[in-house]
C-alpha cells in the first residue's frame, strides 16, 4: 500500500478514483490501484463519454448488443453496468475488509431525469436491481427535486452517492434527505446496517465562478481585492466540514447511531485545480479530514501520490474561512445565485455528455452495423 495512502486511511479519509473505463479494468490497472490503496470508483456521464468515445475497447461488446436488437440507448445502459458491475467485482474485498464502510463503485441516474423527482427515483431502483452488488453506489443530484429521491432511495435500502452540492444550506437539507430516509427504514423494522451514502461536494468550480466576480471588481479599481482569489472553495468546504460535524458526530445523530445507522461521510469531489496559477494539490492537501472521501482523476491522484503531506488541515483558521466569505459577501458578492448558477451549469453538462455519448453511440452503432 503507498505510504501516503495507508497515512490518510489512519487519519480517516478514503480516497476513490474519479474514472472508470474498460481498458482500466482489464488491463489490471485498477486492480493495481486497488493494492496501493485506493478505496472506490465514481464515475459521471463525461468520463464514460471518454471512456467509450475515446477507445475501441467497446467495439466487441457493442456488436454482441447490437446483435441482440437493443437500441443505442439499452446499449449505452448495458456498457456502463458492464464496468461498473466488473470494478464493483474488483472492490469487493475492500467491501468485506472494512465491514461495507468504503469499496464503493458509483454510477450516475440518468441526467436528463434530475428535474424529476418519480422518474429518477424509478430510475434509480433499475439500475440497483440491475447491478445487484451491495458495494454500488447510485448517483442522485442533489436538485431540490432531487431531495425527495434521495429520501426513498435510502428508504428503500440504496446506497446513495448525492453529486453536485455546492453550497452548505444544500448540503444540509442532503443530510436531512438522508436521515429521514434511515428513520422510515427504521420504522418499517428495516435493517440500516448497510445502508451506505456520501454527500459530494464540488469543490475547484466555486472558486472558478467567484474568482471572475473578484476580478471585475479587481479591473475596477480594487487591487487589493487580489488577496482573496483562490480562497473561496476550500473556505466554503471548511465550514462545511462543521455542519457536518454539528449533524453526525454530535448527540442529536447518537440515537440513530446506537441502531446501527452509517454516517453520511461527505466526498469532496470536482478536485482537479482548474486555474494553473494554483497548486495542483490545492483542493487535496488542504481537505484532509476524518470520516471523509476525496476523489481524485488520475493525473491529480497521481501528483497526490508523490508529493502530498499528509496532516489534517480542515480546521485550519476556521475564523478566516468564515471572515473571507463576510468580506467577500460584503463586496457584494452573491453567493446564492452563484451556488444556483454552479447546480444549473453541473446538471447541465452531465445532460450534454450523455446526449452527445449517446449520439456518438449510434453513429458508431451504424458504422459497426454497416462492417457486418
Amino acid at each position: 500500500m503507498n505510504s501516503r495512502l495507508y497515512k490518510l486511511l489512519k487519519l480517516g479519509q478514503s480516497i476513490w478514483l474519479d474514472n472508470i473505463s474498460r481498458g482500466l479494468i482489464k488491463s489490471g490497472e485498477l486492480k493495481s490501484l486497488i493494492e496501493k490503496g485506493i478505496r472506490g470508483v465514481t464515475s459521471n456521464p463525461t468520463i464514460f463519454e471518454k471512456a467509450i468515445l475515446g477507445s475501441n475497447d467497446y467495439d466487441e461488446a457493442i456488436q454482441k448488443l447490437i446483435s441482440k436488437g437493443l437500441k443505442s440507448e439499452d446499449i449505452l445502459e448495458e456498457l456502463m453496468i458492464g464496468d461498473i458491475k466488473d470494478a464493483c467485482d474488483l472492490f469487493s474485498d475492500v467491501y468485506k475488509e472494512t465491514n461495507g464502510n468504503d469499496g464503493f463503485v458509483s454510477i450516475e441516474v440518468n441526467p436528463l431525469l434530475a428535474y424529476d423527482t418519480q422518474r429518477t427515483i424509478e430510475a434509480v431502483k433499475k439500475i440497483w436491481t440491475k447491478i445487484n452488488k451491495p458495494n454500488l453506489m447510485v448517483k442522485i443530484p442533489a436538485t431540490k427535486e432531487g431531495l425527495k429521491a434521495i429520501e426513498e432511495s435510502i428508504a428503500d435500502g440504496i446506497n446513495v452517492n448525492v453529486t453536485l452540492i455546492f453550497s452548505i444550506q444544500r448540503y444540509v437539507e442532503v443530510t436531512q434527505a438522508y436521515i429521514s430516509g434511515i428513520r422510515k427504514r427504521l420504522e418499517k423494522g428495516l435493517d440500516v446496517t448497510n445502508v451506505n451514502s456520501v454527500a459530494s461536494v464540488f469543490v475547484s468550480r466555486i472558486d472558478t465562478l467567484v474568482d471572475n466576480e473578484i476580478v471585475k471588481l479587481i479591473n475596477q479599481g480594487k487591487p487589493e481585492l487580489t488577496k482573496y482569489l483562490g480562497k473561496t472553495a476550500v473556505a466554503n468546504t471548511r465550514l462545511l466540514y462543521q455542519e457536518f460535524k454539528k449533524i453526525f458526530l454530535s448527540e442529536s445523530f447518537e440515537e440513530l447511531k446506537s441502531k446501527e445507522a452509517k454516517i453520511q461521510r461527505p466526498l469532496w469531489a470536482s478536485t482537479s485545480t482548474k486555474n494553473p496559477m494554483y497548486s495542483q494539490l490545492l483542493y487535496v492537501d488542504e481537505l484532509f479530514a476524518p470520516y471523509t472521501v476525496n476523489t481524485l482523476p488520475p493525473k491529480t491522484l497521481e501528483i497526490m501520490l508523490e508529493e502530498s503531506v499528509i496532516e489534517e488541515r480542515i480546521e485550519n483558521d476556521l475564523e478566516g474561512a468564515k471572515k473571507l466569505i463576510e468580506d467577500l459577501k460584503s463586496l457584494g458578492i452573491n453567493f446564492d445565485q452563484i451556488f444556483e448558477t454552479l447546480e444549473k451549469d453541473g446538471v447541465k453538462a452531465f445532460e450534454l455528455s450523455y446526449i452527445n455519448l449517446l449520439s456518438s453511440l449510434e453513429h458508431k452503432v451504424k458504422i459497426l452495423q454497416d462492417v457486418e
